[in-house]
């Protein structure tokens, strides 16, 4: 294995626990109990496991059921939509060939998502929102057609939202304002700038940092979080994806999330304790755990 293939060591632990907001056990290497192991070892002792299709949200909702540190978020990604309704014949999601099954199939797999979210280790609804960087414009009317859905049901279960929001900030913004959005909504993986910061500080929506706050080229997602309410701020992984630097490019996984918020506590000026203190607390409001 290179280097670049390999696990990143172990962080120094955390003196305060915190919480991986978000977080894709299924697609990382190991055992859950292992990886779960890792991350308290470091003091990630919570963890948000999130579906993205309904294979996955049923293994987040079985997952949480099996460990009391694991709470489930349910949902069709954004770009899950277009393929339940259109399916992929040219392999635009990389997901692999798939017949489409119209309205219908996605409405049956929408049923499907309202009955997991009544389940009480279930704290979230998402990832569910737009994505205009891999799902092109055929595509949007389904993504926007699920996300309202998603949004009515986090509402009538009394769950959180979890936003993901690729290159369409406006339209994601709009819908919410339309649809009236959970009491609880969070942009996960926040991609704005500190202009959008303000206005979702203003809806009391929870910013998300994965560590992409960490890269070079990331200074816009710096500032967001510069002005971003201390008190909407959470932190994750989204692993496998988005390994903090100066691991950028090897396997992400929740025991890394102290490299993240190290970084954030340094952008916003705070010891790490005080940053660790605010994003638990956070995270724990945000999913009604």
């Amino acid at each position: 294995m290179s280097s670049k293939d390999a696990a990143p060591p172990l962080p120094e632990p955390l003196r305060v626990p915190v919480a991986d907001s978000h977080t894709h056990l299924d697609m990382q290497d190991g055992t859950v109990a292992d990886g779960l192991a890792r991350a308290a070892s470091v003091g990630v002792t919570t963890v948000v496991q999130v579906g993205c299709d309904l294979a996955g949200s049923r293994w987040a909702a079985e997952t949480a059921a099996a460990y009391d540190n694991v709470h489930a978020a349910v949902a069709l990604h954004p770009n899950e939509a277009p393929r339940i309704v259109h399916g992929d014949p040219d392999g635009w999601s990389r997901r692999g060939d798939r017949e489409g099954g119209g309205d219908k199939a996605l409405d049956d797999a929408l049923t499907e998502i309202d009955r997991l979210a009544a389940l009480p280790q279930v704290r979230a609804v998402g990832e569910t929102g737009l994505d205009y960087f891999r799902t092109g414009p055929e595509g949007v009317a389904a993504q926007e057609r699920s996300f309202r859905a998603h949004v009515e049901i986090a509402k009538r279960h009394g769950k959180a939202l979890v936003i993901h929001d690729r290159e369409a900030h406006a339209d994601v913004l709009r819908i919410l304002a339309e649809e009236g959005a959970p009491e609880r909504t969070v942009f996960h993986c926040y991609s704005g700038d500190a202009e959008m910061a303000e206005v979702c500080a203003a809806a009391g929506y929870y910013m998300s940092f994965a560590g992409n706050v960490t890269f070079k080229n990331a200074q816009p997602l710096r500032d967001a979080l510069k002005v971003a309410p201390v008190e909407l701020v959470l932190v994750e992984t989204d692993a496998p994806f988005l390994t903090p630097a100066p691991y950028r490019g090897r396997p992400n996984a929740p025991y890394l999330i102290p490299v993240t918020l190290r970084a954030m506590a340094e952008v916003r000026g705070i010891g790490e304790d005080a940053m660790a203190e605010a994003v638990a607390a956070n995270t724990a409001r945000a999913f009604g755990y």
